[in-house]
């Protein structure tokens, strides 16, 4: 539940490791284009609540209201529950 932020410049590439919950934010101005794609072919089990809401530093709460289309008040409660 470990926070990895990275900003990534034109031509960089980025690789998700297994198992790992990720996401995306465009901080620039510009609009972006990304390709992706999905190898795994044994996905395992991962808890998305204690990776978005424990996760350590936390993730900006005004990015997880948006995400789950919630309250800024209850994604605090949920942050602080974890």
């Amino acid at each position: 539940n470990r926070l990895i932020i990275m900003v990534l410049k034109k031509g960089d590439v980025f690789v998700f490791l297994v198992g790992l919950v990720h996401f995306k934010c465009n901080v620039g101005y510009g609009n972006v284009v990304a390709i992706v794609a999905f190898s795994s072919q044994n996905l395992g089990v991962v808890t998305i609540a204690n990776t978005a809401f424990g996760s350590n530093p936390a993730i900006v709460t005004d990015m997880l209201a948006k995400a789950f289309q919630a309250e800024k008040k209850i994604v605090k409660q949920l942050q602080n529950t974890f």
